[in-house]
């Protein structure tokens, strides 16, 4: 049995054993493979790091997804960036209240690629009537769309490379501005343990556009290290600060089971261990 090691940090990894490799390419750019695992079920990688398993995604697609969409309560046009493993797709179609849901994904083929071998991250949510997939690049769309949103998600690869740009300043302030009134931003942000200088880097990139910028926490096993931290982009924080009974209302209103999310979660995440709070208040 071969075995997949993932070196995203320096000095430091994990491992998983193959039990089957279902698809492997390499260009010259990229790596990219999707293999079984006893414990993680189907897994994808990409140039040497793990991007999702069928065994945990729940926990950040719930959390990425519900947290914003709970927090506004009224949320009609969701926009998603990224997200071609169609997790969040299938979680925003959840909720009742969404009318329209537009998903900008790069690449076709990422789609049709985890219809094809993780067909339980999207469930059928690429088929829904309220779905408008665009093909383009996500920090074009916000720059040239005329469309407003109540929320939008930002669920993006690691700041490397071609993701590099979704984690900018230039991409922030187009966000914002394809925000309707009281509309949220969130994005994925990395595990704050191992990578703190991206949660201080966001923070300032995102304080001239919001003014309420700050995080909360996730655990993903997938993503080791700790507490992953998603940014979080607000104008009102009270939007961030319900008391759980209203959260309990909207989400017993909602109509629909999770296995993470729930409104003590939701409530308890947005409290930060000190040393990310340190570091936001040096930020």
């Amino acid at each position: 049995m071969t075995t997949y090691v993932e070196k995203l940090y320096d000095g430091y990894g994990q491992s998983y054993d193959i039990e089957e490799v279902l698809f492997e390419q390499q260009t010259d750019s990229w790596h990219l493979i999707i293999f079984r695992n006893r414990m993680f079920g189907t897994v994808m990688a990409l140039d040497g790091i793990i991007q999702t398993t069928e065994r945990d995604e729940f926990v950040y697609h719930e959390m990425l997804t519900h947290v914003p969409l709970f927090a506004h309560g009224n949320a009609k046009r969701v926009l998603i960036i990224g997200g071609g493993d169609g997790g969040i797709l299938r979680e925003v179609c959840k909720h009742p209240e969404v009318e329209h849901v537009t998903q900008v994904e790069i690449d076709q083929a990422v789609i049709d690629m985890c219809k094809a071998y993780l067909p339980g991250h999207s469930a059928g949510a690429f088929d829904d009537a309220r779905a408008n997939i665009v093909i383009a690049d996500g920090i074009e769309y916000v720059s040239t769309t005329d469309e407003k949103f109540d929320v939008i998600i930002s669920d993006c690869t690691d700041p490397v490379g071609p993701g590099e740009v979704l984690f900018s300043s230039t991409f922030y302030e187009h966000s914002k501005r394809c925000l309707k009134p009281g509309g949220i931003f969130v994005a994925q942000n990395g595990v704050a343990f191992m990578q703190i200088d991206e949660v201080v880097t966001t923070r300032r990139r995102l304080s001239p556009y919001f003014t309420d910028q700050t995080f909360y926490g996730a655990p993903v096993p997938t993503y080791i290290g700790g507490l992953m931290t998603l940014a979080w982009g607000g104008d009102d924080v009270a939007q961030r600060q319900l008391p759980v009974a209203e959260l309990r209302k909207r989400y017993d209103a909602a109509g629909f089971k999770t296995r993470y999310y729930n409104p003590e979660v939701h409530a308890a995440s947005f409290a930060l261990p000190q040393f990310i709070q340190d570091a936001l208040q040096d930020a």
